[in-house]
């Protein structure tokens, strides 16, 4: 999974977070922004990817309203 194209996506989009590949072969990471912006967000991770992952399925927990952003832009963790 190419980090660099979700970090992409999420800079078009206007979302803020981190992304991040684990040990197990999949993704984590977390999204921040308003809430369209959000749901376009799950929706590319979703449907589209970059162009090398493959998606068996996605899983989005623990959202929540929040009153103010706790990131600045879209980064890779390691």
């Amino acid at each position: 999974f190419s980090n660099q194209y979700t970090e992409e996506e999420a800079r078009k989009l206007g979302v803020v977070g981190w992304v991040k590949n684990t040990s197990k072969g999949t993704v984590t990471g977390q999204v921040q922004g308003p809430e369209e912006k959000v749901n376009a967000m799950k929706s590319w991770l979703t449907k589209v990817g970059s162009p090398s992952s493959r998606i068996d399925r996605t899983s989005f927990s623990n959202e929540k309203e929040i009153s103010k952003l706790d990131f600045s832009g879209f980064s890779t963790r390691y």
